[in-house]
């Protein structure tokens, strides 16, 4: 579906306002997973309830990806997102965890969130011997029953 909102500045309790019949008509509860979609450029979000408000974020990246500026009134499209959400594991995590059955336990017992943020970690070392030192963390983290 469809509507339009402005695009508020981004500070704290901001986002993108998602209309009350926009969220009745939507379904899938209070904070839905959704894809959003904003001058052709789209991404998966959950909707957050801020202050009685419902709220969509909108990072420095997507906002230039789909050309909009800062108090600009613009047309987002919204669906209902019921595919599950899966995070891809590099090749040298997806064998660390599974040589370790609690690691592997633990992490698959996780948010989606969660365990991208363990993957985007390991992904962006730009160094062989620092990806290994966060794919060691990783475990550590995981095996004392923290999420990151």
């Amino acid at each position: 579906m469809k509507f339009r909102t402005l695009v508020e500045p981004p500070e704290p309790m901001r986002g993108l306002e998602v209309p009350p019949e926009v969220m009745e008509e939507l379904g899938g509860g209070a904070r839905p997973p959704v894809t959003i979609t904003i001058n052709g450029h789209s991404w998966q979000s959950r909707v957050a309830i801020l202050r009685g408000r419902h709220l969509l974020g909108l990072s420095n990246a997507n906002r230039r990806a789909a050309g909009v500026e800062i108090g600009e009134e613009i047309e987002v499209e919204l669906e209902l997102d019921t595919e599950p959400r899966v995070v891809a594991e590099p090749a040298d995590f997806a064998q660390a965890l599974d040589e370790n059955p609690a690691a592997r336990a633990a992490y698959d017992s996780l948010a989606y969130s969660h365990k991208r943020e363990h993957v985007r970690a390991v992904e962006s070392a730009k160094k062989p011997e620092t990806r290994q030192r966060r794919i060691e963390k990783a475990i550590t983290t995981l095996l004392k029953g923290q999420t990151s």
